[in-house]
């Protein structure tokens, strides 16, 4: 199928998805994605006050990445939406050519060297969680579908080249998201079954040799404390034990606003960063943590109404890898601090203390955005 008949094929159902007459679409905003957002980023700030043990200092740091995030996606939803198709890859280029940069000019924190300074810290590996959905979707729009051999080929090297170098540093959870990322666009691409079954099969017969020699001993012994957090309970075990037990001491209406035990005696670690869910949940019960459920599943669905609705190839393709993306950070993580996943350091969005994250989160919502009232960019095309 030519790319001109499947765009002709969407558009049927499609002509009337943007009203033109609307301020908010006048002016390339999402007004249910911008409203779901703020809700997030406030209640982000909220839970980061208490799990950080009331320090402003942290809450003003977050607050100034939101205002930073918020800048950059309402400038970049005023983008056309074929600069993000033409350019894609520089974003992608760029990403690559830090995550080259770290083993020479890289901070080591924990053992892991992920971090630069440039004057501001950040983790270039964040980027490309943006970048590989950005070229992939890109780089298959402007081939026929379903996508060739060829085609799957060079995705996959694009994607195994950034894979590898956040790997080494070592970031297995980022790795991870990265090549689900990449994934996820061939996938929504129209991936032929039988590549899916030669890779999943692959992935198996893979998985006892990834075990020997792809993992680090600290990663194996995770993977083994997910079965038996008691095995080394004041070691790799403790993380999970704390948090389970935070999670449980919230019962239904929670303990309070900065009265939970867990983290205001400083028994559960990284309660500002991974664990901040737990801290969340033992103040706020289990209503809270529904509360913010429906917030998380709100925007989602958002955004796969906006991926089945684009008018374009490369905006469906994005939307939706990029939706299932931000779906992965919330599964894995809340996953990760219940104790039915290994941890693997993968912050919860808008909820978890950190710059780069929250950045590279807000510039692919700006783009989804722009995406969502694509339309107004013809229209304004067609008056000129």
């Amino acid at each position: 199928m030519s790319q001109s008949e499947f765009v002709r094929r969407i558009n049927q159902g499609n002509s009337a998805f943007v009203d033109t007459r609307n301020k908010w679409n006048r002016l390339h905003l999402d007004l249910h994605m911008l409203l779901t957002l703020l809700a997030l980023a406030s209640t982000g700030l909220v839970a980061l006050y208490s799990a950080s043990g009331q320090n402003l200092n942290l809450v003003n740091s977050q607050l100034i990445r939101f205002g930073i995030g918020f800048i950059l996606l309402l400038t970049i939803a005023q983008v056309n939406l074929r600069f993000f198709e033409r350019w894609a890859f520089i974003p992608y280029t760029g990403g690559v050519l830090l995550l080259l940069a770290i083993p020479f000019l890289g901070i080591e924190r924990n053992g892991a060297q992920r971090w630069l300074d440039v004057g501001v810290q950040f983790q270039p590996s964040e980027v490309l969680k943006v970048a590989i959905p950005l070229l992939l979707a890109s780089y298959i729009s402007r081939r026929d579908y379903p996508p060739s051999l060829k085609t799957v080929f060079f995705s996959l090297l694009l994607v195994a080249i950034p894979v590898a170098l956040i790997g080494i540093q070592p970031d297995l959870g980022t790795a991870i998201l990265v090549g689900v990322a990449g994934f996820s666009v061939l996938f929504l691409g129209g991936l032929p079954r039988i590549y899916l079954f030669t890779s999943s099969c692959s992935l198996a017969v893979a998985m006892p040799l990834m075990w020997f020699y792809g993992l680090h001993g600290y990663q194996r012994q995770r993977i083994i404390t997910l079965f038996d957090p008691e095995s080394d309970k004041f070691g790799a075990g403790w993380n999970i034990i704390q948090s389970t037990i935070a999670i449980g001491s919230g019962g239904l209406g929670g303990k309070g606003w900065g009265h939970g035990t867990q983290s205001q005696l400083d028994f559960l670690p990284e309660s500002h960063t991974d664990f901040i869910i737990a801290v969340f949940a033992e103040e706020f019960g289990l209503l809270g943590v529904l509360g913010l459920m429906a917030l998380y599943a709100t925007l989602i669905l958002r955004c796969l109404l906006i991926s089945i609705r684009s008018q374009t190839i490369f905006g469906r393709l994005f939307a939706g890898s990029y939706t299932f993306l931000f779906f992965l950070y919330i599964f894995v993580n809340l996953g990760m601090v219940s104790g039915i996943l290994p941890v693997v350091g993968v912050p919860l969005p808008f909820m978890s203390f950190g710059g780069t994250s929250v950045v590279t989160l807000m510039c692919g919502f700006g783009i989804l955005m722009a995406i969502s009232t694509e339309q107004n960019f013809k229209e304004r095309r067609r008056s000129r």
